[in-house]
């Protein structure tokens, strides 16, 4: 077996409820409580009148479009997303809550067909459909043979990494918890006689050392730890001191590559210590066409995160990223001037954090090596 540096595709938000689920071969209930749209289908509607019409059906593979092209030239090794969507037939809306994503069971092989290797689940809408929706997507994710973390039956079930591997190489690790700067309320935290999300506070040492620990009960020599973190608001590129301690503590206490999520465009990326930390890698699949505000972010423009990773060390080896941009609910290749965009943009927020992004001759952009 090959001993070389162990690569990684990483990506944010997985949402492939609401209007998603409607152009799907199995299209469940539409109904919505939100404000102001009560179909799913209107998100359809929106995104076609931006973007033209959309087939209906379309096929499993058409929400990942020309991204499982670029998975297959990378090829890598360990494949992790946030999947952000129950995956229920239930109709018990979480209260308190203005927008819910579920996603027809039967629509489960449109998640497969990116071959994750973890779907990490400590989100903010992974309970929209309460104790009953959580049940069914743990359910449907075990029966597509997917592993999951993050959110469990109990707490020492959320609580468990993921392990992918186990080669001469070792193993892949992969924590998922949310905090409620998120928009997870601390209600949907697991406990020991409560199904939920593993639930943390960014603010705080006591819940940085409790995942530290975690991490060095489970750890073996040559492992690759991944802390899955959805945090933080929605738009915005500044990071807070508070998500900045928790990241640094993580990485001190043993983690290797932090991977945060939540916000629905990128924001900066740091290199601590060697090791990687993403504070935010966007938004990936959704409905969002055609929804006006925040324009200044592009959230059409969506990036792949490919991460090589010194097994003996975890220390960080490279780090490309591609950028799509959502059309007609499918990724598609970024144009040039798109790329350079979104190049500038993660360039200009990560410079405060000692890192630089450079173009590469394929269309990705590269973080420089201005580390060790």
């Amino acid at each position: 077996m090959d001993a070389g540096p162990l690569s990684l595709f990483l990506c944010g938000d997985v949402m492939l409820g609401r209007g998603v689920d409607q152009i799907l071969p199995h299209p469940g209930d539409p109904t919505l409580r939100e404000p102001y749209v009560r179909d799913a289908r209107d998100y359809v509607e929106l995104a076609e009148a931006v973007c033209g019409p959309i087939p209906r059906p379309v096929d499993f593979s058409w929400p990942w479009g020309e991204a499982l092209q670029l998975l297959d030239e990378v090829a890598p090794d360990v494949r992790v997303l946030n999947l952000e969507t129950s995956i229920t037939r239930s109709n018990s809306f979480a209260p308190g809550k203005d927008v819910l994503y579920r996603m027809n069971p039967a629509n489960v092989p449109c998640l497969a067909t990116a071959r994750p290797d973890v779907c990490v689940l400590a989100n903010n809408h992974v309970l929209d459909f309460g104790l009953r929706g959580l049940g069914e997507t743990l359910d449907a994710l075990a029966g597509a043979g997917l592993h999951s973390a993050g959110a469990g039956r109990d707490a020492a079930a959320a609580r468990r990494p993921a392990v992918v591997g186990g080669d001469d190489r070792g193993r892949v690790l992969v924590f998922s918890f949310g905090t409620a700067s998120s928009g997870i309320p601390w209600r949907w935290s697991a406990a020991e006689d409560r199904a939920g999300v593993d639930f943390v506070s960014e603010a705080s040492a006591v819940d940085a050392a409790d995942v530290v620990d975690r991490v060095r009960q489970v750890r073996r020599p040559g492992d690759v730890v991944v802390a899955s973190v959805h945090w933080g608001s929605n738009w915005g590129y500044r990071i807070s001191r508070d998500q900045t301690r928790f990241a640094h503590a993580l990485v001190d206490g043993g983690v290797d590559v932090v991977h945060g999520h939540s916000s629905h465009h990128p924001r900066p990326v740091e290199v601590y210590h060697g090791k990687l930390i993403l504070y935010g890698c966007g938004d990936f699949i959704d409905d969002y066409e055609g929804i006006a505000g925040h324009e200044q972010y592009r959230d059409d423009l969506r990036l792949l995160y490919f991460v090589s990773v010194d097994p003996g060390t975890g220390n960080l080896v490279g780090a490309r990223m591609a950028p799509v941009q959502a059309w007609q609910m499918r990724l598609r290749h970024a144009s040039h001037a798109d790329g350079q965009w979104m190049r500038e943009m993660l360039d200009r927020i990560s410079r405060g954090f000692g890192v630089r992004i450079d173009p590469g001759p394929d269309g990705m952009l590269t973080l420089r090596r201005t580390w060790g």
